[in-house]
């Protein structure tokens, strides 16, 4: 979720007097899905409702669409992805994809999650969305982006691989 309240950066001022950052007062939020693959192709969703078992099937669909053959996707266990419905969907298309779960609570197995802190990270400090509209299209900008930027894509793999091995 990226809201129009979050902070993006940091600004300076006088030593002594706290400095103003001016926004609208307005708060509004939208949502973002992507799935990543390892040669560094994305795929994604910006929406502005809640995330729940239809937008689920709705990405679904639109991956399921970009490939001529069967899909595995990671996903971790939000309920959403545990659903009735979803399951319901991925019967009726079980030769054109298939859902693997992470372990419960492992975000540092999920190279997905650091497309979030990137996506976070990467909004302008000026960022002025006056509407949920413009703040879509601020997050559409990012994920257009990195789609022309497999490296970085990759890069979020390869940066979980770092991770573990200096865990070890």
């Amino acid at each position: 979720m990226v809201c129009s309240d979050q902070v993006t950066g940091r600004t300076w001022g006088e030593q002594g007097k706290t400095p103003v950052v001016r926004r609208t007062g307005n708060r509004f939020s939208v949502n973002a899905m992507s799935a990543i693959s390892t040669r560094g192709r994305m795929h994604f969703m910006v929406f502005t409702g809640s995330f729940d078992a239809k937008v689920m099937c709705r990405f679904l669909a639109r991956l399921v669409g970009h490939f001529h053959r069967k899909v595995h996707l990671i996903v971790d266990r939000h309920s959403a992805h545990r659903s009735k419905t979803v399951r319901a969907w991925l019967a009726d298309h079980k030769d054109e994809i298939e859902l693997h779960f992470l372990p419960s609570y492992s975000p540092e197995l999920n190279p997905d999650e650091l497309v979030n802190s990137d996506l976070k990270r990467s909004l302008p400090h000026t960022h002025q969305a006056r509407n949920q509209a413009e703040l879509a299209a601020e997050t559409r900008r990012f994920f257009h982006r990195r789609q022309r930027q497999p490296h970085v894509i990759t890069g979020y793999f390869k940066a979980q691989h770092v991770r573990y091995a200096l865990d070890e």
